[in-house]
């Protein structure tokens, strides 16, 4: 299988040194070679061989739920904000942070002030100037509590006044505009990876005047949808396509060779891989399963690691799930090495932790290695000890054999491998009794669903935004906007909150394995496989990359012949 992986030590390089931040809470989700697909991908569209347009077609996903920066929390919107806005600071294909809309910064001796220098000259899509201010008024918006951005707490609550801006004084944060090119952030506790937030799309700007004038709609139309990056978007047919083009007015236009980039929407698997087959798209994150076998080996498939795992939430308002044993049970009758190893082809690893490989821990060592004493505290090679435990402690919580237990319905979208771990939880579940129902969902309800706790078990998945371990541990903090099974645990917060407060590191170290110790224990979720993206994608496509959290790097790809 070809793999086009980025070298472990450079993920090292991109985190050392993430030590201390204040924030309490958290992407996100959450995830070859084709006949025929060669000999027309270089003219997907009629636009490219009739005008001279550059236009490159991909499939990341169907319609993302939202595409306004402070709302995404999904893998498939944030690869298409990645390229539609740009963030005061970037992040290069070798992890590294790089200017973007600033062009320089500092960090006060003391860590508490980060100043951003931005560029001169810098434009909005419709061709307005972009200033500092626009960026204050963007952050102060993640924080205003009717917009509920979920991800408000994880990029700004270690800003100062953080608490006072989420309950509506969103003058109270500090984040201030000196002039027309400096942004200044104060924070409360010194926060080493502060320079990755500012990269990521969250903080993206947003034009004050275009949101206000179009309420919550700005971010659903092309007409209105002003942006900052390479690309603008000109066209959205839903169901169907998001076309961005090159924007004239970013900073580093010179750069971009594609005209067009164009997100052909579709939530298929089957459907994707045959419009990669016919050429009208020239990539796909979502291959059909069943082809894997066939395109293991062959030149434009792809496994790349990203850090990330995939799990199981419990809707703990749920009366039945508030008893820990039960959770505990659920998670321990999971063969973890079936589901990955066979389920999933391989193309996943099982997990016996939920923090996975590739986040690091305070000392530059993997945070996986540190964890539980050095061991899983999943033993995933004794299953049948596992599922015996699992009897036990149903017994133990009052549901002999199941006896007793509600049936309960597990809610899932229908792509990669959604659907066939579903339909194993059914089997699996069932030997300890438990009627288990499968709901299938379209993509754009599902995360909804979720969110609102209108589930009783979901798919879940989280993939890293940046390395450090609270980004993924935050999930589970009781006020996070990603806090999807509601889980709320004093001693898993006190935890979190001591982490935040402290800048040695062991002392930080040990506060986070502490939480992960907790919620492990808890069973807040059942952790089940850490993530691989695999994809197909022409050879004609150059230029491009792939990150360990997930995204696809297109603004400066070219289509060769």
């Amino acid at each position: 299988m070809k793999r086009k992986i980025l070298p472990f030590l450079l993920t090292v390089a991109m985190v050392a040194g993430l030590v201390a931040c204040g924030s309490n809470s958290t992407p996100k989700e959450t995830t070859g070679e084709t006949a025929g697909g060669d000999e027309t991908v270089a003219e997907s569209t009629e636009a490219g061989s009739s005008t001279g347009e550059k236009e490159l077609k991909v499939q990341v996903g169907p319609d993302p739920e939202t595409v306004d920066p402070a709302l995404n929390s999904a893998v498939d919107g944030g690869n298409m904000l990645l390229h539609a806005f740009e963030c005061l600071l970037t992040i290069a294909q070798d992890g590294t942070l790089q200017p973007g809309q600033a062009e320089t910064w500092e960090t006060s001796e003391d860590g508490l002030t980060w100043t951003f220098h931005l560029r001169e000259g810098l434009k909005w899509s419709d061709g307005t100037d972009l200033t500092a201010n626009d960026f204050v008024y963007s952050w102060k918006r993640v924080c205003d509590p009717n917009v509920a951005a979920p991800y408000a707490e994880t990029v700004l609550g270690m800003v100062k006044g953080f608490d006072e801006a989420v309950a509506g004084d969103l003058d109270a944060l500090a984040v201030t505009a000196p002039d027309d090119l400096t942004l200044v952030v104060e924070l409360n506790n010194p926060c080493t990876y502060f320079g990755s937030l500012a990269a990521f799309a969250t903080l993206s700007p947003v034009q004050q005047a275009t949101v206000e004038a179009n309420g919550d709609a700005w971010a659903t139309s092309a007409e209105t949808y002003v942006s900052n990056g390479p690309f603008y978007m000109t066209e959205w047919v839903p169901g169907s396509h998001i076309t961005f083009s090159k924007n004239p007015n970013y900073w580093n236009a010179d750069a971009i060779k594609l005209d067009k980039l164009t997100f052909a929407l579709i939530e298929d698997s089957n459907a994707a891989y045959s419009a990669y087959q016919t050429g009208e798209v020239m990539m796909i994150k979502d291959v059909p399963t069943e082809e894997i076998p066939s395109l293991t080996g062959t030149d434009e498939f792809y496994v790349d690691y990203i850090m990330g795992t995939y799990y199981v939430s419990l809707n703990l308002n749920r009366e039945c799930f508030q008893d820990a044993k039960v959770r505990q049970a659920l998670s321990l009758a999971v063969d973890r090495n079936y589901v990955a190893g066979t389920l999933m082809q391989g193309t996943y690893s099982a997990a016996g932790n939920f923090m996975g490989p590739g986040w690091m821990d305070t000392d530059g060592t993997q945070f996986i290695e540190n964890a539980n004493g050095g061991q899983t505290y999943i033993n995933n090679d004794d299953f049948e000890g596992n599922l015996a435990k699992a009897k036990e402690l149903m017994a133990e919580a009052g549901y002999p054999n199941g006896e007793g237990f509600p049936q309960i319905e597990y809610t899932t979208n229908d792509a990669g491998y959604h659907k066939v771990v579903a339909e194993y939880l059914q089997q699996a579940w069932a030997e300890l009794g438990i009627d288990l129902k499968v709901n299938i969902v379209e993509w754009g309800s599902f995360t909804p669903m979720r969110r609102n706790g209108d589930y009783d078990v979901a798919r879940n998945g989280w993939v890293a935004d940046y390395s450090d371990p609270t980004n993924q541990l935050e999930l589970f903090y009781s006020t996070n906007g990603n806090n999807d099974g509601k889980y709320n645990n004093p001693e898993f917060d006190a935890a979190l909150d001591a982490a935040a407060a402290t800048v040695d590191p062991a002392e930080r170290s040990a506060a986070l394995h502490q939480a992960e110790d907790i919620m492990m224990e808890d069973a807040a979720c059942i952790p089940i496989a850490y993530y691989n993206d695999f994809w197909l994608q022409s050879s004609k496509i150059t230029g491009s990359w792939h990150s360990p959290y997930g995204y696809w790097y297109f603004m400066y790809a070219d289509i060769t012949e």
